[in-house]
């Protein structure tokens, strides 16, 4: 294996992208030679778990080229990270030793921050902005309502609303809730690598009267913005891998800090430990976390974002 070789990439899939289903258009990617040197190809996506073990041993099989896994999270969904690196585990310590490694998360919520106000630029002055996404768990539902307060403070619409698909408040109501709160015009934006409104929400039917017209502002990235954060991503975790690091011991913890409050039983000692989930200075910066040396408890994990004052742009140059 030469230090240049171009890697087969693997993408996992959770909540965000309908368990890598959202994603299957992307294997078709190719960077045959990299920005930095290292191109690679899309070889899978898949789910955590044995889709994913069995995904990337194919791809360890096909050759002797380094296989990197980008765990597809848009920031939300931290048991995808830890999912994913208990998938890879055991495949690293046997037939891909040295040649496996766990790329730091496709993006981080200050990412999806910038990103969803470059979408809801496409929105008139106007319109009201419903940003939906797929229904997870009470804490990663919470954080896309932390991320839409977020995207009205440093934006230009006042009426920035959320909808979660199977969950509460649905699409439906969210439209609904923009049109009872004055806005004739609804553009919707995904929080996720989906479509943002199932199409029979889009332009409402006429016999409801004044109701909002309802555009779709998807997609949230166009393809070869993916791309080139795939690039980054994959070339950061080859560096890393040239020098023994595999990435997969931070991903197993992802999850810290991520859920209900907890203390450790009777008896417990102050202690310090990482607070928060890794975050970026801006939507260019890489993933990392700040410790803090105070006693405390385990609280429900809120990643915090240094929000840029100029509007992001939907390009992969932008993301690093």
């Amino acid at each position: 294996m030469t230090a240049r070789q171009p890697a087969l990439v693997v993408l996992a899939g959770g909540h965000e992208s309908d368990g890598g289903r959202h994603l299957a258009d992307l294997t078709d990617l190719v960077d045959p030679v990299g920005r930095s040197g290292h191109g690679f190809t899309v070889h899978a996506t898949a789910a955590p778990g044995r889709p994913l073990a069995e995904a990337v041993r194919s791809a360890l099989a096909a050759g002797d080229a380094p296989v990197c896994v980008v765990p597809m999270t848009l920031g939300r969904d931290p048991r995808l990270v830890a999912d994913t690196a208990r998938a890879l585990r055991w495949l690293a310590a046997g037939e891909g030793r040295g040649r496996l490694a766990l790329t730091a998360p496709f993006g981080a919520a200050e990412h999806l921050i910038g990103w969803l106000r470059a979408a809801a630029a496409t929105a008139g002055d106007g319109d009201a902005v419903l940003v939906t996404a797929p229904a997870a768990g009470p804490f990663e539902d919470a954080e896309l309502f932390r991320i839409a307060r977020l995207v009205r403070q440093y934006g230009r619409h006042h009426r920035v609303e959320v909808a979660f698909t199977g969950g509460d408040p649905d699409p439906a109501q969210g439209v609904e809730r923009c049109r009872l709160l004055g806005a004739e015009r609804v553009t919707a934006v995904p929080a996720s690598f989906g479509p943002a409104l199932p199409a029979a929400l889009l332009d409402g039917p006429a016999d409801r009267g004044p109701t909002a017209h309802v555009r779709d502002g998807g997609p949230l990235l166009r393809p070869s913005a993916i791309a080139g954060v795939v690039a980054a991503r994959t070339a950061a975790a080859l560096h890393l891998l040239g020098h023994g690091e595999d990435g997969i011991l931070a991903g197993l913890d992802a999850e810290h800090g991520h859920g209900y409050a907890h203390s450790h039983g009777p008896g417990d000692q102050p202690h310090g430990h990482i607070h928060g989930a890794p975050h970026t200075h801006g939507p260019g910066g890489q993933p990392h976390t700040h410790t803090h040396g105070h006693p405390h408890g385990h609280t429900p994990s809120h990643p915090h974002a240094h929000t840029p004052t100029e509007p992001a742009e939907r390009k992969a140059s932008h993301v690093r």
